[in-house]
């Protein structure tokens, strides 16, 4: 039987290297590379392990389109060399998702991660781990808050730099930074500079930044809570009120790992809150107008979450071939004709729909939408203190009418 055929013996071997090289490798991991046909990896890695003169194969730039390359190999005995934990801000999950289980086995090292709250003295499961290599800074902003500690893999000192600056500009510039380079191996090097004093000009990577967050008492710091103020958003008075907001997040009730359509998004204020509530959130934002878009994606990348996907179009039509969603909010253009029907229609079982409805009109709409369908119907009126001459009385907005309905 050829090692094709045997689905019972894997391949494919994903192994975790650190900066200690070969010297660190378990037994087990060392038997599987001498025994390896092909050794794939970044040349870093290769060098670390060169003295075993085995064939290798160093990863292409982006590593996606080293896929095929490994997938060719089929039938030998590949391995494939990682940084520390490979399913950790790595590789293995996304070879792993391309394999059946039985074609590969992993041995896992310390991820950069476990070395640096370790040396900082961390707990680390209280500690936000992000992977920014390919990720733009404004992916830090949910997280900034004083006591709150990060540590961030970055992809060069450059990067480390960019951060400083970007805590510095946001108020969080008496934050401690620790620069960690080349964690566990020969190399490693570990600095200390408050963001705002940041100055080093000769960091090397591999690198990662533990951030120990302090806060002026100015900086605006994101609520966890639906409903953020109305000033952390651009816009030209498109956009969906603070406390209608929180009403309406509170109805499409983000879960995690779920999709939103948000349609008619205005200034992005509804797709941006959901992808806040949770991680692994997504996000499709509907704009019409271009300015509108761009203001969208402007609030989008201020608040953290630069991965909203915003689309230029008009519902019905923009909506054809999107992923099914979990959730769809309709903040404008329900009234136009198809589009609750498109949205009705692309709900899998059990998702949910919000409509938002000013104008009587839709309002008449959506009361026959629940006639038929059932759900949920609000009438939502918000009362804001305002001034009359020298004193003071209330000022109504225009009542809201949502529908919530879970098909």
């Amino acid at each position: 039987m050829t090692a094709t055929d045997d689905t019972t013996t894997p391949w494919l071997s994903i192994v975790g290297i650190g900066e200690d090289g070969l010297a660190g490798l378990s037994d087990k991991a060392r038997t599987l590379l001498a025994k390896a046909d092909l050794v794939i990896g970044g040349e870093r890695h290769l060098a670390m392990v060169a003295a075993l003169g085995r064939p290798t194969l160093p990863w292409r730039v982006p590593f996606a389109a080293s896929l095929p390359d490994v997938l060719a190999q089929r039938g030998r005995n590949v391995v494939v060399l990682c940084s520390g934990d490979p399913f950790w801000h790595g590789a293995g999950s996304v070879l792993a998702e391309h394999l059946a289980p039985t074609e590969w086995t992993a041995l896992p090292a310390p991820s950069t991660f476990s070395w640096a709250a370790t040396r900082l003295g961390w707990r680390l499961e209280e500690t936000v781990t992000l992977g920014l290599h390919a990720q733009p800074v404004s992916m830090l902003r949910p997280y900034l808050r004083s006591g709150a500690r990060l540590i961030v893999l970055v992809r060069d000192g450059p990067a480390v730099a960019q951060i400083a600056a970007y805590l510095a500009s946001l108020g969080f510039g008496a934050s401690d930074l620790a620069v960690l380079e080349a964690l566990g191996g020969p190399r490693e090097r570990i600095r200390r500079a408050a963001a705002v004093n940041y100055a080093l000009t000769d960091v090397a990577a591999p690198v990662a930044i533990g951030i120990d967050v302090v806060a002026q008492p100015d900086s605006a710091i994101i609520p966890r809570a639906s409903g953020l103020q109305d000033e952390l958003f651009q816009n030209d008075g498109q956009l969906t009120k603070r406390a209608i907001r929180a009403v309406t997040l509170s109805s499409l009730a983000p879960r995690g790992g779920e999709l939103l359509w948000d349609i008619g998004a205005g200034s992005g204020s509804i797709g941006i809150e959901w992808l806040l509530a949770a991680r692994g959130n997504r996000a499709i934002g509907i704009e019409a107008r271009p300015d509108r878009l761009a203001c969208a994606r402007a609030n989008a990348d201020a608040l953290g979450v630069p991965d909203l996907d915003l689309r230029l179009g008009e519902a019905p039509d923009a909506l054809a071939d999107l992923p099914t969603p979990d959730a769809v909010f309709i903040g404008g253009g329900a009234g136009r004709p198809g589009v609750l029907d498109t949205v009705w229609h692309a709900l899998p079982s059990g998702g949910r729909l919000v409509v938002n409805a000013v104008t009587l009109e839709t309002e008449a709409l959506l009361i026959a939408w629940h006639g038929r369908h059932g759900g949920e119907l609000l009438r939502l009126g918000v009362e804001r203190a305002a001034p009359v001459g020298g004193l003071t009385a209330w000022r109504a907005a225009i009542p809201v009418v949502q529908w919530s309905v879970r098909k």
